[in-house]
């Protein structure tokens, strides 16, 4: 079983000592993974709302989050094995060429480390202000997932499709992970599972906790340390939401999950 932590990138525990410390503490503790997320907007009246609290209202924390890529390229360059993932990047909000450089630049500088944890978002602000119709997303996504994994493998690269066109040209750099770094698709409709099984590596299910750091780390700490010692450690205070990321890097667990989600609907 791998374990991943969510890095605190949200609220006022969005700071760069907190980054490097759970970061670096993660890897010494010997977790797989580190997490981020992406937010653009927190609106004050939603045209849609969030499916994880009661009310429909964005968590506070989400008016203010660091910037995923960045927050995963500067925990690269301080750690040198845990792998580095976004859960997720609502990838229609970016244009497919620059977000597959992207990638493949935080798969080189980290040597490998990338997975690109991705979805197709839900908030109809964040559709606006990103420039892009919210009808037809999930057959934009098909063609987007298409358009970037030929970026990360081919050599020559030229694409005509109905969201997105690319005249042939040579796009670098190239991923160090080969064929290319894992794709996991978050979602939880029928297609999405058609989707994974027709172009991603597995799914990112979740299920969202609000944990208090400085409880968990210490939990860790001998009983014997001294509150002061524990302080030390411990350099957050106050709460972030934490994610138990179940990943699953299997197209056929994906499928039966696809074929579970199909009898569940008839």
């Amino acid at each position: 079983m791998k374990a991943g932590l969510v890095l605190p990138q949200t609220g006022d525990s969005a700071t760069r000592e907190n980054v490097l410390y759970i970061a670096k503490e993660a890897e010494r503790q010997g977790l797989n993974s580190v997490w981020v997320l992406e937010r653009l907007l927190w609106p004050l009246k939603p045209k849609t709302p969030y499916g994880g609290t009661p009310d429909g209202t964005l968590p506070v924390d989400y008016q203010n989050v660091l910037d995923p890529l960045e927050t995963l390229t500067y925990v690269a360059g301080n750690t040198s094995q845990i792998s580095l993932g976004t859960c997720l990047i609502d990838m229609l909000f970016h244009n497919p060429v620059v977000l597959a450089r992207r990638f493949a630049t935080l798969d080189v500088l980290s040597r490998g480390r990338a997975i690109a944890g991705l979805g197709i978002g839900w908030s109809k602000d964040e559709y606006e202000v990103s420039g892009v119709p919210y009808k037809y997303r999930g057959e934009r996504a098909n063609e987007f997932l298409q358009l970037l994994k030929r970026i990360w493998t081919d050599d020559v690269v030229e694409f005509k499709g109905q969201f997105y066109s690319l005249p042939v040209s040579k796009i670098g750099p190239k991923p160090v992970q080969k064929p290319h770094p894992p794709i996991l698709l978050g979602g939880f409709s029928p297609k999405t599972f058609i989707r994974i099984v027709n172009y991603a590596d597995g799914c990112i299910p979740y299920i969202c906790q609000h944990l208090t750091y400085p409880n968990v780390l210490e939990s860790s700490s001998s009983s014997t340390s001294s509150s002061d010692e524990q302080r030390e450690r411990s350099p957050m205070t106050g709460t972030i939401d934490q994610m138990e990321l179940i990943l699953i890097e299997s197209k056929q667990w994906a499928q039966s999950i696809l074929y579970l989600a199909i009898f569940f609907l008839l």
